[in-house]
């Protein structure tokens, strides 16, 4: 008999408030949701090792996610080899997790693959613009997504490493990546050694719209939302996003650090490379 569990408490705790929608929910639902609901990024594992055979049928599970028009544009690297592993975290020192984590994998676009498949049957070669760098953009993000969702039910934690990104020529050469295969995401995972925190989210009345766009009550509901977030998870003077260029904020929310994160450009390296060694215009 499945168990069924209450979903207010998990709609409390990720988005500060009971009632998600117009009517909101009541009753229960299944553990599986749950689970997804009340999920958390873990960045601190035990030394405990995940067992390889595990990860081949997570492997597995992430390459089961939907993939645009079935061209199954995703590759993904298992970074095993000691050196490699501190050598992509060396670039990112306040990330220590890179190197230590018990597993870490690369989840890549790769258009490459399609483009050989059409030279051997001698068709013509798809074009490198922005629909096709999408479409396996697109199907990278879902085989980690999907890997992620298999291994929390596994009882793994995970933490998606985004900024690898940024020093992609870098990692590319570490893992010996061709023109037309690029890095995505990288993925740290283990069992975990704390339970992490629940990140909270934007209300749906401010990302969730009904036939139409409508933002014009967002103003007011980020408001809202960064005044729950800061109840919760204060930010202390000294978290505060570069001081020395914004000032300490005597109200900092999620909204002011995010600006300040957006307003100090990272990416330009990863949108050059591309230009460099795959895009045609």
């Amino acid at each position: 008999m499945e168990v069924q569990l209450n979903l207010n408490p998990l709609l409390e705790m990720r988005f500060g408030e009971m009632r998600f929608g117009e009517k909101g929910f009541g009753g229960d639902l299944s553990p599986e949701i749950a689970r997804i609901l009340g999920r958390r990024t873990i960045r601190r594992y035990t030394a405990q090792p995940v067992d390889p055979q595990l990860i081949d049928v997570l492997i597995a599970a992430a390459l089961s996610a939907s993939a645009k028009s079935d061209f199954q544009q995703a590759s993904i690297i298992k970074v095993h080899d000691p050196a490699k592993r501190q050598a992509i975290g060396s670039f990112f020192p306040t990330m220590p997790w890179i190197g230590t984590s018990p597993g870490f994998l690369v989840f890549c676009g790769d258009p490459r693959r399609l483009e050989q498949i059409c030279e051997r049957h001698q068709h013509p070669t798809p074009q490198r613009d922005i629909e096709a760098f999408l479409n396996a953009s697109v199907d990278a993000a879902l085989a980690l997504q999907t890997f992620i969702l298999a291994a929390e039910a596994a009882g793994l934690g995970c933490c998606p490493i985004s900024v690898i990104r940024n020093r992609v020529r870098a990692v590319a050469k570490i893992l010996q990546l061709p023109s037309g295969v690029f890095p995505v995401s990288g993925l740290c995972f283990g069992y975990p050694s704390d339970p992490g925190h629940v990140s909270m989210r934007l209300p749906p009345s401010v990302t969730v719209h009904a036939d139409t766009y409508d933002d014009s009550s967002a103003a007011a509901d980020v408001a809202a939302y960064d005044a729950r977030r800061e109840s919760r998870y204060p930010t202390p003077p000294e978290k505060q996003r570069n001081p020395a260029k914004f000032g300490h904020a005597q109200s900092y929310g999620w909204s002011e650090d995010k600006a300040r994160q957006a307003a100090e450009p990272e990416g330009q390296e990863f949108n050059d490379y591309l230009r460099e060694t795959w895009f045609r215009f």
